[in-house]
């Protein structure tokens, strides 16, 4: 999921980045880091914590240069350890490069194994690491040529950031699972970054998305570069319309924001209760906002906020413990008592992972007085792990892996349950393209 941001060309590239990040801080919460260029040599900051722990006035003056690349980091691969943060820096045959990397390598293991049994020494355990190895060990003159290569040996989704003394190599896998948007700098020069949100903050204008299978050389004094790698087999996450990205974001061309209002019209349109049996309709802040009100626009139910959220905290899936979690949604949400008191309420989540928040939220909101509370959920039951760079890795973690639609709404304690079909999140996103479903259908088109 993490967020990843290239700045190529403009003078104050690392404070650049750094806003970037900062606008991107929902894609990771674990670590930050930017890698600067500055006269042929690269100077590399990081550390566990927020983007506005980390860089401070202090560190922004030591990242010089008009090139910065960097990264928010969000595990699915390698562990806690400040090492696994990004960028990952090496130094090699034709100088010195950094990476960043947002996605998730399935063949991470087998290619790994091959270069230990061939000397290779890890510093970390990301996957990430193996395409600097692999760039290393090759022999050819050029490093656009060396990446080309190491991705022939790279499997599954990546969105990469390749920056060397005076170059940065921009590459998104065939399939276009996380997205990458390129931006002109109205200060001058280009930004690439996970999501156009980033380019508000920093005043950046949207030129295009980077293609699946395509690879950008931002170089100096030209313009963006274009290698078409690999033939594109679009299918672009749709987890990222329902959870992941920011609601102001534009994902590969679709307003997020949309997406979700449409999802929560779909749930309406279904439910044949709506019109008559609740009272208000409140959503789980704030991923749940735009669905819910979707949900009120077409079915007449007031939307209300019947549930306040504290923004001095972070977004619960993403963090790395269940323990933590379960901390963090008591310390965040809290029920408007005199709103919800002897009420029928329609709650709308954007998605039920585990399950542990669901049912926290429902026992809040019946403590606080509320008469039912009937649960809706504006993507499909999600049933099988992701490989592909979200925190699902065993399906026992997975609540409607291994309980009916009616054993988790007894789980939960919930009035009834209802999910939205996988047509209707389709129909939602747009139905011009196929969408990478996994997490839903089981589908895993990315092939070893």
């Amino acid at each position: 999921m993490c967020a990843i941001v290239g700045i190529y060309g403009n003078d104050n590239a690392a404070r650049l980045a750094s806003l970037a990040l900062f606008a991107m801080q929902h894609r990771g919460q674990e670590a930050t880091g930017i890698s600067s260029s500055c006269d042929g040599k690269i100077h590399t900051i990081k550390n566990r914590g927020l983007v506005s722990d980390v860089f401070k006035e202090s560190a922004l003056k030591i990242l010089k240069g008009n090139m910065a690349i960097g990264h928010n980091r969000y595990s699915t691969a390698g562990g806690d350890s400040i090492l696994d943060a990004q960028p990952v820096f090496a130094k090699y045959k034709l100088g010195e490069i950094s990476i960043v990397h947002n996605g998730n390598l399935i063949n991470k293991e087998e290619v790994r194994k091959d270069l230990i049994d061939k000397g290779a020494i890890f510093q970390t355990g990301m996957d990430t690491e193996n395409l600097i190895h692999l760039i290393a060990k090759n022999t050819k003159d050029r490093l656009r040529d060396r990446i080309v290569e190491a991705l022939e040996r790279t499997i599954g989704a990546y969105c990469f950031i390749v920056q060397s003394r005076s170059k940065q190599f921009i590459i998104r896998d065939k399939y276009g699972i996380r997205p990458l948007s390129l931006g002109k700098l109205n200060s001058g020069g280009y930004i690439v970054a996970s999501e156009t949100c980033a380019f508000d903050l920093v005043g950046a204008t949207f030129i295009r998305d980077v293609r699946p299978g395509e690879m950008l050389i931002l170089s100096e004094g030209k313009e963006p570069e274009s290698i078409q790698v690999y033939e594109p087999e679009f299918r672009p996450c749709a987890f990222e319309y329902v959870y992941f990205a920011r609601p102001d974001s534009i994902i590969d061309g679709k307003s997020v924001y949309k997406a979700r209002e449409d999802m929560g019209k779909a749930l309406a349109i279904n439910d044949k209760n709506s019109k008559s049996k609740y009272d208000i309709v409140i959503p789980v802040p704030d991923s749940g906002v735009p669905a819910a009100l979707g949900y009120a626009a077409e079915s007449g139910v007031p939307f209300k906020y019947g549930i306040i959220r504290n923004h001095y905290v972070g977004r619960t899936f993403i963090e790395p413990t269940q323990e933590m979690r379960n901390l963090k949604v008591r310390m965040k949400l809290s029920p408007m008592n005199s709103m919800i008191e002897g009420k029928s309420l329609l709650v709308i989540d954007d998605s039920v992972v585990r399950g542990t928040t669901s049912k926290r939220i429902v026992k809040m909101l019946k403590d606080a007085g509320a008469k039912e509370v009937h649960f809706r959920v504006a993507s499909p039951e999600i049933k099988f792990p992701c490989y592909y760079g979200i925190d699902t890795p065993d399906k026992k973690e997975l609540i409607s892996s291994n309980m009916t639609k009616d054993e988790v709404c007894k789980y939960i304690e919930a009035d009834s349950l209802e999910y939205l079909s996988i047509d209707d999140l389709v129909n939602a996103i747009g139905n011009d393209r196929h969408y990478g479903l996994e997490s839903f259908d089981g589908d895993y088109f990315v092939k070893e």
